[in-house]
């Protein structure tokens, strides 16, 4: 897999867990439940993907 693909995971994936993290800061009044699972979800499979891809990228 071309490393020019796990970058930009790696970086919408980083984009998108620094988002999740200021919606948690926010205030509790708000309601962004809706907003932090979306993101949440959308965190994770980013994660995912990206953990896929750098275990098919390691050579044995």
């Amino acid at each position: 897999m071309s490393t020019d693909i796990i970058n930009i995971v790696a970086i919408v994936s980083t984009i998108i867990w620094i988002m999740v993290f200021r919606e948690l800061i926010k205030s509790s009044k708000e309601d962004n439940r809706r907003k932090i699972i979306t993101l949440l979800s959308a965190g994770s499979l980013s994660t995912l993907i990206l953990t896929i891809l750098l275990f098919q990228n390691i050579q044995f």
